[in-house]
């Protein structure tokens, strides 16, 4: 009798835990672009094959806590594991998308590892790559220099994460670098 009531018992907690977690994943914090689907491949516009400009992104059930946005877009399969094209914080919450070759009022961008204050497009040189929009939503606004790199703003990040989203494409070179 008393293993049927510890099982029960048992039972009744993982089925609350996992409808919780079903309730969360359903409100949960997005970025998506109009432009391709997940894991798609990136219209070539927005490359250094087509006019090299951002993508338009959206953005969806921001935590009410949250006070800034921080956005990376890197590449995952660069040769030294990820290269920055571009980078953004302070971006307002009530945003609820960035525009297609815009940056957010009020928002800073930060160096890329182009060494550049703007977007640069996937440009990879032979196969194709994989690359991320990883979006935060932050409990504060952050104290950074035009002059931050993805590791400043990683560091600046830490402990003010309320949520993470992400979009990921691919994309292959139309011409690719020759050997």
């Amino acid at each position: 009798m008393l293993r049927a009531i510890v099982f029960i018992v048992v039972l009744f907690v993982f089925s609350v835990i996992l409808s919780h977690g079903q309730e969360v994943s359903k409100s949960s914090f997005n970025i998506f672009s109009p432009a391709f689907k997940n894991h798609g491949t990136i219209p070539s516009t927005y490359t250094c094959d087509g006019l090299n400009i951002n993508p338009p992104l959206k953005i969806e059930r921001i935590p009410s806590q949250t006070q800034s946005l921080a956005l990376v877009f890197d590449d995952l399969d660069a040769p030294r594991g990820s290269y920055v094209h571009w980078i953004l914080w302070n971006i307002d919450p009530n945003i609820k998308e960035i525009k297609e070759y815009s940056v957010p009022e009020g928002a800073t961008q930060g160096l890329n590892d182009f060494k550049q204050n703007r977007y640069g497009g996937p440009c990879p040189p032979r196969r194709s790559h994989r690359y991320v929009f990883k979006l935060y939503a932050l409990d504060c606004h952050l104290d950074l220099s035009p002059h931050a790199t993805k590791t400043d703003l990683e560091k600046a990040m830490a402990g003010h994460i309320l949520a993470q989203a992400q979009w990921m494409g691919v994309y292959q070179r139309v011409r690719p670098v020759p050997k």
